[in-house]
């Protein structure tokens, strides 16, 4: 298997069409394998995958010092390969509650600072607010963002879960590598406008969620108990009928995965991967398992007749329940 690249959008780096969404390895999704974690992103980037994906607030910057004792453990030759993209700008308490967004300039400086102590690094590939800041216009953080790149601590401007209008503004102030954003077989709500305006602008767009937070992977199943800790089990995607009406779509999924005789993990990023060459996905996989597995999903050719059995299988807006709880949903840029 050899990892093709994509360039993010005119202005952003050449990364692998995989890239690694390490969110999983901090406990978001219930409890993690520290060593285990660390050998899937040597693993990762031992197969040639380039772009790790994190964020400061994940776990508290657990996250980042988990990126960056990996870093620090791996070959010269890997380590300098890895490009580094990182969120910003969610506040929380000592108890781990979210507590609002801070877009300010000041406060994107000093984010920054605390992210290069982290991960133990002197520049950041890709730098992006998580969310928008409603009480700080949009130009101001991505302003703030450019006089780091000037400064040298920062390479890549980019954006978060925002819409079209924001893009824009955005894109006038600053040059935009890609706009991280969901989407995935079953969270295709981008396809109507911001897609459109991504390639207008010449922006890529980085795919996060791609299974679903594991809905889609082939591997979750009704009877699955979640831990308190795990952001799935407030989900209204996993919630009582919700879930069976979501696991029913699998099953139709899985069918024609079979045919393929691909899983059906590999079939639905497959599908992201064919969506466009401005696509790149980011495959949330905690272990070397479920890396190969992902990774095999580069193998497979999705013709016409495959993409249109898959999408007959699941619909575009098939899925149950939104993508997060209500109060998170008030967060996610509509303009």
């Amino acid at each position: 298997m050899t990892i093709r690249t994509r360039t993010l959008g005119t202005t952003g780096p050449q990364v692998s069409a995989l890239g690694l969404g390490c969110m999983g390895m901090s406990p978001m999704y219930g409890d993690v394998d520290r060593k285990e974690s660390i050998a899937t992103i040597h693993a990762a980037l031992e197969a040639g995958v380039t772009l790790l994906d994190t964020g400061d607030f994940y776990a508290l910057g657990h996250n980042e010092m988990l990126i960056g004792e990996a870093l620090r453990a791996a070959p010269a030759a890997r380590r300098e390969q890895a490009l580094l993209s990182v969120k910003f700008g969610a506040l929380r308490g000592p108890g781990g509650e979210w507590t609002g967004y801070d877009g300010r300039p000041a406060a994107v400086k000093n984010f920054a600072a605390y992210s290069l102590q982290r991960l133990g690094v002197d520049h950041i590939d890709v730098y992006r607010i998580a969310r928008l800041d409603p009480d700080v216009p949009i130009e101001e953080t991505v302003g703030a963002i450019a006089e780091l790149i000037e400064q040298g601590y920062v390479r890549h401007v980019g954006l978060s879960e925002v819409g079209a209008e924001t893009i824009r503004r955005a894109a006038a102030t600053a040059p935009i590598s890609d706009l991280q954003i969901e989407y995935a077989l079953i969270s295709r709500g981008i396809e109507e406008e911001v897609l459109p305006t991504t390639r207008e602008l010449g922006i890529s767009i980085t795919a996060y969620g791609v299974l679903s937070r594991g809905l889609i992977s082939g591997h979750f199943s009704a009877d699955r108990q979640l831990a308190a800790n795990d952001f799935r089990a407030h989900s209204p995607r996993f919630q009582d009928g919700n879930l069976q009406h979501n696991l029913n779509l699998v099953e139709a999924l899985r069918k024609i995965a079979e045919q393929k005789g691909v899983t059906v993990a590999q079939i639905a990023i497959a599908w992201v991967l064919a969506q466009g060459e401005d696509i790149v996905p980011l495959v949330g996989a905690r272990t070397r398992e479920r890396l190969t597995e992902s990774l095999g999903a580069l193998d497979v050719v999705l013709d016409a007749d495959d993409l249109r059995a898959i999408e007959d299988a699941v619909p575009a807006d098939a899925a149950a329940g939104e993508r997060y709880p209500a109060a998170q949903m008030t967060h996610l840029g509509s303009k």
